[in-house]
């Protein structure tokens, strides 16, 4: 009778315990892919370039990098300041990350003016 009270004494707590996994919620898979992490080290930190001069290809500022906006997962869009002085009448511009090229660590936007960039569409944060 003692080893029966063991056993169900046992059977109990393994049963309690079993049912205390299921109670998270169904199962989840993520799909990892495996990355280079020595060639993304290389690579720039936001928080470096946020704030970073961009330059054309004669090496006039153009533009500063106010933020950086990733959109549906796919590649990043710089948000450059253009214009004004002192922070009065800047205007916010969208700029592919592809569109602009590392040299001498500098930004260069080849073919930029601070014209043509006051020309693009203005760009507004979304409202949350």
């Amino acid at each position: 009778m003692r080893r029966f009270a063991l056993f169900l004494l046992t059977a109990g707590a393994v049963m309690s315990a079993g049912s205390a996994s299921f109670a998270q919620g169904t199962q989840q898979t993520i799909n990892v892919l495996k990355t280079d992490v020595v060639k993304v080290a290389t690579g720039f930190r936001a928080t470096k370039i946020i704030g970073e001069s961009v330059v054309n290809d004669a090496n006039e500022t153009v533009g500063k990098v106010d933020d950086i906006i990733v959109a549906d997962g796919k590649a990043p869009f710089l948000i450059l300041s253009v214009g004004g002085f002192l922070g009065m009448g800047t205007r916010l511009v969208a700029v592919p990350h592809e569109a602009l090229k590392v040299q001498d660590k500098k930004l260069v936007l080849p073919g930029a003016t601070k014209d043509t960039l006051k020309d693009l569409p203005e760009f507004k944060y979304a409202k949350d």
